[in-house]
């Protein structure tokens, strides 16, 4: 998750370039948030960023409509965790086995300062191979923040997919303009068409900041265990 103010700022950079679909630059995107980890909760802290509360509200519907363990013996890994504001309104939810990672490890750091997680691991892109990650090691997969402009690709969550068990979940936020510009929709045919997995709710539109998202609930069908490749 990024500050959304300044994360307005790399998107307006992203637009005048013209092309979004691979418009990741995670070199800058480390350099911009590295030095404003102290910093990210008291910006957020006075927005109407609800983001993280949409997503883990999400995890607690499908853990309630279709998980048959208690919720605090689901597993759940936070992609993109930032300094922790998820994990946050999870713990509120009563989650409580709750991973995560990020690309920068300051912000990583906060995330553990938290104390809400079992492991948070910095450093992590994912825009490549979560390697440190097993198939199919977690009932919940979150990602709030991360599919946007310069951030990660939308093939990004097939690797989310490759994480969460099958008859698990996968819940993302996108903002409208970057699934737009980037097809995300396309992406998630392919994913469906090749049986890993099925979208099970949108809320389309939906508020998020300055800009409008896309927050989505995929659940992991069984082929997700089996492959380690990329569409």
């Amino acid at each position: 998750m990024k500050i959304p103010d300044q994360k307005s700022a790399l998107d307006q950079t992203a637009r005048k370039k013209g092309s979004h679909a691979l418009d990741t630059d995670v070199g800058y995107v480390a350099e911009y948030y590295r030095d404003r980890a102290d910093t990210y909760d008291l910006h957020v802290g006075s927005q109407g960023y609800c983001g993280p509360i949409v997503v883990a509200e999400l995890a607690g519907a499908v853990q309630t409509a279709y998980l048959a363990k208690e919720r605090a013996a689901v597993t759940i890994l936070d992609a993109g965790c930032g300094t922790g504001l998820v994990g946050l309104q999870l713990q509120r939810l009563g989650f409580q086995l709750i991973d995560g990672f990020d690309l920068i490890e300051e912000m990583a750091e906060k995330a553990r300062q938290t104390r809400i997680y079992r492991h948070v691991t910095g450093g992590v892109d994912l825009n490549g191979p979560l390697s440190e990650y097993p198939n199919a090691s977690y009932d919940v997969t979150v990602c709030c923040g991360v599919f946007t402009h310069r951030h990660a690709r939308p093939d990004g969550l097939r690797e989310l997919a490759r994480v969460t068990r099958p008859n698990g979940f996968v819940i993302a936020s996108t903002r409208k303009s970057y699934a737009e510009a980037t097809s995300f929709e396309d992406a998630v045919r392919r994913l469906q068409d090749a049986g890993l997995l099925m979208p099970a709710l949108c809320l389309s539109d939906a508020r998020y900041y300055e800009e409008n998202a896309h927050y989505w609930a995929f659940q992991v069908l069984d082929k997700a265990r089996a492959t380690g490749e990329r569409l």
